[in-house]
Order: structure tokens, then sequence, then C-alpha cells
């Protein structure tokens, strides 16, 4: 879930900002319909590698709650992630259910603390430690589990004269029936665009991300986001003219997942 290679969307900054925002109209054939929200609780930790063992133990002992929250409808979604590409301040492992509704990841949190889940001795061992939690509108994935896929997320924020409905804009003109047609050829499992619910950084960004089967997909979903900018020569601008470049960046994560 959260989320480098090639960055997504990464040549949008490049093609200039001079067309405007209805420049979109003709970024993509059809557009993606808003959705019920969904929210993701997401628990970010910095482990010491010489405890990336014991992590992955404590990942497991977790999926019991998981699972049986997932049957039961409580979450739509669960999974961990290993960071790929580390960097000085960042985390190294996440842990992350998704639902309908902010009881249901309250009421799955609740279950790890009364559990002693949340204090075992490698959380403790943690050298940092914080917790996100977003909602999305437009999302999608295949039902099932995967193992070792590959998780891209492309922060980005946008510009203090871009309209308040900037986001669900680009969402359903440009990165969602992008992001569709790769969950329809099979080469991602899930995607979202996320804004943060409750806001512990900028209230101005959001999140692209999504979750590849294998490494090759990650080479697909480039390859098709270079093709969107070729064939529609609005979506560059119009991505441009409304994201500041200078709050971008990126994460790349191995992921396990399992969605209903």
């Amino acid at each position: 879930m959260k989320i480098q290679k090639g960055t997504i969307f990464a040549g949008l900054f490049v093609l200039g900002m001079a067309a405007g925002v209805s420049g979109l109209a003709n970024a993509q054939a059809s557009e993606a319909k808003e959705k019920a929200p969904m929210y993701c609780y997401i628990g970010n930790w910095d482990i010491p590698r010489a405890q990336w063992a014991d992590m992955a133990k404590a990942d497991d002992a977790d999926r019991p709650i998981l699972e049986k929250a997932l049957s039961t409808g409580t979450i739509v979604g669960f999974g961990t992630d290993m960071t790929v590409i580390h960097t000085a301040n960042g985390g190294t492992n996440d842990q992350w259910w998704c639902a309908t509704s902010r009881a249901g990841l309250m009421n799955v949190l609740e279950q790890f603390y009364q559990g002693g889940n949340s204090t075992t001795p490698v959380l403790a061992s943690a050298t940092k430690h914080w917790d996100e939690l977003y909602v999305s509108t437009h999302y999608n994935w295949h039902a099932g589990s995967l193992k070792n896929g590959y998780t891209h997320v492309g922060f980005y924020k946008l510009k203090a004269d871009a309209p308040d409905d900037a986001v669900e804009m680009l969402s359903k003109t440009l990165v969602a029936p992008l992001l569709e047609k790769q969950l329809a050829d099979g080469t991602i499992a899930e995607y979202e665009i996320d804004t943060q619910a409750i806001h512990t950084s900028s209230p101005d960004t959001f999140a692209i991300v999504y979750i590849a089967k294998d490494a090759e997909g990650l080479d697909k979903v480039q390859s098709a986001v270079e093709s969107s900018l070729k064939s529609n020569p609005f979506a560059g601008p119009a991505f441009g003219s409304m994201t500041d470049q200078s709050g971008h960046r990126d994460e790349l994560l191995r992921t396990n997942a399992t969605f209903k």
C-alpha cells in the first residue's frame, strides 16, 4: 500500500505548464467515476536490519486478525511492505489495512492493542515509528492474494492556485483511466489515488499508488505513461499546471497483499 523505477508521471513535469485545466478534457477518452470513500491505515517502522526476519514473523502473527476482519467485511484489504529504495530518514517496514469506514480501521487497530501485537519486541526495537490514515475515492483491485509484488507510490504537491477539485479532476480524467487499463491487462493488482484523512503532513499533497504483480509490471506502467503522454498532448501540461515539482518524491516497496 504505500507506498523507484521510472517515476510514474515523472515526464509530466518536463512537458511544460502552458495548457490550462481545460486541456484535461482531451487527456483521456473516458472518465473514471468517483466511488464511495475507502480509508487506509498504515503503520510505519524503521527496523534495524538484524531484526528484519523477526519483523516478518510478527507480520505472520498478525494475519489471523486481519484475515478474520476481511472475511467479516470489516476491512476490504490488508498487506505488508518492505522498502526497496531506502532513504536516510525513511522507514523499512509497514503494515496496512483498508476499509469503507474509519470505524473498520480502528476496530482492527484496537484488536492489535488488546492482543499485545503492538508491543512485541521487534516493534520495540524500531528506531522510528509513525502512522498515516488516507482516504481515496478513485481505486480498484483484483480480489485475491499477491506475494512479492512491487508497490510504487508517487507523492505530489498541488500549487497554491490549483482548483479546489484538482485531485478529483486529475484522478478521473487522467490517472484512474490509465491505471484501470493496467488493472484490466493484469499488469497491476491494485491502485488508489490518496489524500490524507488525518493530516499529519501538508494538506495540499496527494499520492498515486499502484501495486505491480512483478518487477516487469513497473516497466509496463511506465511505458503506458509515456505512450499516454505522446498520444494526449494536453495531459502533461494539465498535470504540471496544477502540481509543484518541488514537492514530488517516490517510494518503491516489496509487497504482500490480500484483497476481498
